[in-house]
């Protein structure tokens, strides 16, 4: 296990592979261990970190530090500490959110981000998130039968707290207004199934602006990098190996990816 020491508290971490720096944030339910998938997957050409949050998994468990704009400058602080550049962020939920505040803020680090299941807003996140265990809605969200256990071994870990306090951050934010306004190339990834977040009207990505891409995992729910594995780590292959400023709409779910993981 690798940690480093922020704020006189613990953050635990942990990388894989060499090459340009790619960071993994997790969502509500879970830790960084969700993502060993994907980032076996990108640790061929990328060096990936993933960290687990303020509250969640072996990072410090200190009410202070849960609001959302503290969990954004954690990622900000544990960059510096690390003496990572410009980076490539993969968000999922609350690591979405995070990813594009930190995006909004600092954009001169970011290359490039993909944000999986960001709420539009606050109203788009189920009310359970805010009322039920962690452990409890690992079994809402997950299928108990797929022995998804990486998710459900860390969800108790999470303190209820920590969910609660970025949900509740969320009334101050304006995510959508955030995410229009990006400067950098952004693939927004939706599960069809999600129950925990209510994904944009498909109708919505028309309007987005040519930089910004929505792509839809039809057979996921809220864990499309559970749910449909082999294609979600070709998708982001796909992306990562963009050149820096490309447009991600060329990407698209390719028919032969549908039939090999079917």
């Amino acid at each position: 296990m690798s940690a480093v020491i922020l704020q006189n508290e613990i953050i635990h971490y942990e990388v894989l592979g060499r090459g340009r720096p790619i960071i993994f944030l997790h969502g509500w339910v879970g830790s960084w261990r969700y993502w060993i998938p994907a980032m076996q997957a990108a640790s061929i050409s990328f060096r990936t970190y993933a960290l687990d949050l303020w509250g969640f998994g072996d990072s410090a468990k200190n009410p202070y530090y849960y609001a959302i704009e503290n969990q954004t400058e954690l990622l900000d602080q544990f960059l510096e500490e690390m003496g990572i550049g410009k980076i490539a962020l993969v968000g999922h939920g609350l690591g979405a959110v995070i990813a594009l505040l930190y995006t909004a803020k600092y954009p001169r680090f970011v290359d490039r981000l993909m944000t999986v299941c960001l709420p539009s807003d606050q109203n788009s996140i189920n009310p359970r998130l805010n009322t039920t265990s962690p452990l409890e809605l690992a079994g809402w969200l997950l299928d108990r039968s797929t022995s998804i256990d990486s998710v459900f071994v860390e969800a108790p870990k999470a303190d209820q707290k920590a969910i609660q306090s970025s949900i509740t951050g969320l009334q101050q934010v304006n995510l959508e207004e955030l995410a229009l306004n990006l400067s950098k190339p952004c693939l927004m990834v939706y599960g069809q199934g999600d129950p925990a977040v209510t994904m944009p009207p498909v109708e919505k990505s028309i309007f987005l602006p040519e930089h910004i891409h929505q792509i839809i995992f039809e057979q996921s729910g809220h864990f499309p990098m559970l749910d449909e594995t082999s294609k979600f780590n070709r998708l982001l292959a796909d992306f990562l190996s963009l050149s820096s400023g490309d447009s991600p709409r060329q990407l698209q779910l390719k028919e032969e990816w549908k039939r090999r993981v079917r």
